[in-house]
């Protein structure tokens, strides 16, 4: 089974950011040259609802389980589907922050394909000068295509061209797929934080 790990840091709900984030993961599976009857599994991770765990981890230096989860989901996925909002020519501090927090060797040679959101093309090149090097400093085999969608991408007449990057970044991470050298990992994540609340009712019982 080949599973992609799907992390979108949309800030709003709905999010245009979790929209391109799927719609890369649907152009990789798409893409992917598997057997009959071969699973592909594709686990969305949103960021949103684990900002709290995420800023609670950098002070703690401990995960909560929810976010051990979420961390679990990409460290053992086949590949990552990575896409944030560009704010300050630069992704969120949430979607950095979610990077911090794993450890530096976790994404070591895992294919990765970046996407970026935004109000205007203008910010198109923070993939380049704020994302990709990131990734690199993680050593992950991050795709050629990155894909940047701004806000006239969507149902306009640049819909075309931007189903086009699209398709162009879900075959590259469907190719890099097949040739990962990248071994089956263990969850190298923070340690996840104790309900010691949880642990004494077990022991009452």
């Amino acid at each position: 089974m080949t599973t992609i790990a799907v992390v979108s840091a949309g800030l709003s709900e709905p999010s245009s950011t979790r929209l391109l984030a799927d719609r890369l993961a649907a152009a990789a599976v798409a893409a992917l040259d598997v057997d009959p009857g071969a699973e592909v599994q594709v686990r969305t991770v949103d960021l949103r609802p684990l900002a709290h765990d995420v800023i609670d981890a950098m002070l703690t230096r401990f995960s909560s389980p929810a976010l051990a989860e979420a961390m679990a989901t990409v460290v053992e996925a086949d590949a990552v589907v990575f896409v944030t909002p560009v704010f300050t020519a630069g992704m969120s501090g949430l979607a950095k922050s979610f990077l911090d927090v794993m450890d530096k060797d976790a994404l070591t040679d895992m294919p990765v394909l970046l996407g970026a959101t935004g109000g205007t093309a203008r910010h198109s090149l923070a993939l380049e000068h704020a994302l990709r090097p990131v990734f690199a400093y993680l050593r992950a085999a991050v795709v050629p295509t990155a894909v940047f969608a701004a806000t006239d991408d969507w149902g306009s007449d640049e819909a075309g061209a931007l189903d086009a990057r699209i398709r162009r970044g879900g075959a590259d991470l469907a190719w890099a797929i097949g040739a990962s050298r990248r071994q089956p990992q263990q969850t190298g994540v923070l340690p996840a934080v104790t309900d010691f609340a949880a642990l004494l009712g077990d022991l009452r019982h």
